[in-house]
């Protein structure tokens, strides 16, 4: 594949991570409260900006969304 045409996997810090800031909540503190599997790894690429499976990314969004008391959509915490 041509190097203009590989796809973006880092993206920058992501809205996530200024939620995360805001409220005060670490990485721990997402995977212990995610009914779903999930590691500390996976926060911190999220938060880093590295492009996630769509699996990964509802992962997130459930446990932002259970750690913040309310619904969150993909553009909340991601900017891809």
């Amino acid at each position: 594949m041509a190097a203009d045409k590989e796809i973006q996997r880092d993206l920058g810090e992501q809205p996530m991570a200024k939620l995360m800031k805001e409220h005060g909540l670490s990485v721990h503190d997402l995977v212990a409260i995610s009914p779903e599997p999930m590691t500390h790894k996976m926060v911190a690429r999220a938060c880093k900006g590295r492009r996630l499976t769509s699996n990964t990314r509802n992962k997130m969004i459930k446990a932002m969304g259970l750690a913040l008391g309310k619904e969150l959509k993909k553009s909340d915490l991601f900017t891809y």
